[in-house]
């Protein structure tokens, strides 16, 4: 392909606003174009990168067994309703009406549509186990588009869904997807690491990302430096740090103490002379149906260690998946709590004769609350707290659960398990990174498969409800991955399964020697011949010019004719990423010594 006819331009300088290097880049290389906030154009450079990456996609899916179909990417708004969706996705789902004036969806994922297909075409456990998969473009109405291909409204996703008679048959597809997942990642040049994760809108019981660690990410994981296990912080399990001073300290009797103007912890902890660990932390919410906007909203009085975070993402999933805002301090009134010294002591009372009836409110307190003796928590009267609370004498939560949030520093829960069984090796601690997702899979289980009225006939002739599974990768975040990591201060340096040219051909000085335009015209043809693609740069342009583009557009080689090479029957070859000083090649030679370094 020659410049001189090419489509696209590179740019000296990426606009003000692009945020990451990648972002940077595509638009400086002429891979994208920005159409506005969080769409975009793939133009000739990048839809060749596009195109390569999915046939790896498709390459790995065909590997595993999968079969691709591809779904519309339009559905009726009803499906959405019917699972319970429509709410849950809230303002992100994009949604129209046609000229009838049904309500329709622009989506956002197919697990509605892709059940009840397979409820219409199944019939027996002999179409089991199928698992299909399609490159689709789905649509999310994203408030703050960011990072260039990372977070956008219009993108390319291979989402897949496994059907299974039972869990069994499911592990041996979610086996089968996590490890063509490795495949697709390692072949694209992406170095990923699987880490557990909340499931969110998608549902199911248990589910892995596969994160790309970079600063620029916008999840945060932890990782133990002992273990290796590693979660995704709405996830992560931790061992809490033990609060009381000795393992045996008895529960002492209730003193309230006054601590005028302490509404913080912070606050609580410094004039009490105490570390923040034993104290109790009060955080109040209002929960509301995702699904029935008209229902009334439910208190919810929170409580962990002083020392810890709510983590809202664990509270919502033990809630059974609800909104959560901040409760207001009317509302915590109305409940007889005060806000900044509240307490989950006497929450639980019947309102006063005569007072307006309330909300039955929840209680849930963190597994640190259980397990630490004599805290300080709030009276409910401001300006005072009440010392040697304890959780079971004088206040007993609805729920203890984990819902603490997983941090730097904290012991790794995993290994301390295997302390307490073996006695050996003392627990690591987790270390925070930033990442991004670029693929998840899912064991849904039987929920969308139950809402959808899915059966089959096992072979005891008994109706059986299919076990799913779904596995999702975006497609336009593994080009802002590769280019992440694989880049330097001069441009982009695709690697060789992805880049959009096997090598970049410069010739210099053709519009002043006909001889040597015309080699350099027979040199592409014979490279060509031999299979190889190549970006042939045949413009009138400076030196400077060319071997700056060459550089930022990033193809793995790149070959240089000029007349002084012409003269010595040699031509330049350089590697773009890794490949130390250029070497001069035989002209004879080129297409032999070019072949084995294509990748």
């Amino acid at each position: 392909m020659r410049m001189s006819r090419f489509f696209g331009r590179t740019l000296r300088e990426a606009p003000a606003d692009a945020e990451t290097a990648s972002h940077r880049l595509l638009l400086r290389s002429g891979c994208i174009d920005q159409l506005m906030a969080g769409v975009y154009t793939y133009l000739p450079l990048g839809w060749r990168v596009k195109r390569r990456v999915e046939q790896i996609i498709r390459d790995e899916m065909d590997r595993a067994g999968a079969l691709e179909i591809h779904m519309p990417a339009i559905q009726p708004l009803d499906l959405w309703e019917r699972s319970g969706r429509a709410q849950g996705f809230g303002d992100v789902l994009f949604r129209l009406h046609d000229q009838r004036d049904r309500a329709l969806v622009l989506a956002p994922t197919h697990e509605e549509v892709v059940t009840q297909l397979f409820a219409g075409h199944a019939r027996s456990y002999r179409d089991l186990p199928v698992t299909l998969y399609q490159l689709q473009t789905k649509f999310r109405d994203e408030a703050r588009p960011r990072g260039g291909l990372v977070r956008v409204r219009e993108f390319t996703m291979k989402d897949a869904y496994s059907f299974d008679l039972d869990d069994a048959g499911l592990d041996v597809s979610y086996d089968a997807m996590f490890a063509a997942y490795r495949r697709i990642f390692d072949r694209c040049g992406v170095p990923t690491i699987p880490v557990e994760a909340d499931s969110g809108a998608i549902g199911g019981k248990g589910s892995q990302e596969f994160m790309f660690l970079t600063d620029t990410g916008e999840d945060v994981i932890v990782r133990c430096d002992v273990c290796g296990y590693a979660a995704n912080t709405e996830k992560a399990e931790f061992a809490r740090p033990p609060a009381a001073s000795a393992p045996d300290e008895q529960p002492l009797a209730i003193e309230p103490v006054d601590t005028p103007d302490t509404p913080t912890i912070d606050a609580l902890a410094a004039l009490l002379g105490i570390p923040a660990a034993r104290t109790a932390k009060a955080v109040l919410y209002m929960a509301t149906d995702p699904h029935d906007a008209a229902s009334p909203a439910q208190p919810v009085f929170a409580v962990v260690r002083g020392d810890l975070q709510v983590n809202e993402i664990k509270l919502r999933n033990l809630l059974g998946g609800p909104d959560l805002r901040a409760m207001t301090a009317d509302e915590a009134r109305a409940h007889g709590i005060e806000p900044g010294y509240a307490s989950p002591i006497g929450v639980d009372a019947p309102a006063a004769p005569g007072a307006a009836a309330r909300a039955t409110l929840r209680v849930v307190a963190d597994t640190s609350i259980a397990d630490s003796p004599n805290l300080v928590a709030g009276a409910n009267v401001a300006g005072r707290h009440l010392r040697n609370t304890n959780h079971g004498r004088d206040w007993t939560a609805t729920d203890v659960a984990d819902i603490a949030l997983a941090e730097a520093g904290h012991a790794c829960a995993r290994c301390t398990l295997r302390e307490a069984g073996a006695g050996t090796t003392p627990p690591g601690t987790l270390r925070a990174a930033r990442g991004i997702e670029m693929g998840h899979v899912f064991r849904l289980g039987r929920l969308y498969a139950e809402t959808f009225e899915a059966r089959v006939l096992d072979d005891a002739g008994e109706q059986r409800v299919p076990v799913m599974g779904c596995y999702g990768i975006g497609v336009d975040r593994i080009i802002a991955a590769v280019v992440e990591a694989h880049h330097d201060e001069r441009g982009i340096a695709w690697p060789p399964a992805v880049a959009p040219f096997d090598l970049h051909l410069v010739v210099l000085g053709a519009q002043r020697d006909p001889a040597l335009a015309a080699d350099a015209d027979t040199l592409h043809a014979e490279l060509q011949a031999a299979g190889l693609t190549v970006l042939y740069d045949d413009r009138d342009e400076s030196p400077g010019v060319k071997f700056a583009d060459a550089d930022l557009i990033g193809a793995p080689l790149r070959l240089t004719i000029s007349p002084r090479n012409a003269k010595a029957a040699v031509v330049e070859l350089a590697r773009r990423e890794g490949g130390g000083e250029p070497e001069l090649v035989p002209r004879d030679e080129v297409v032999r010594r070019v072949m084995p370094l294509r990748g």
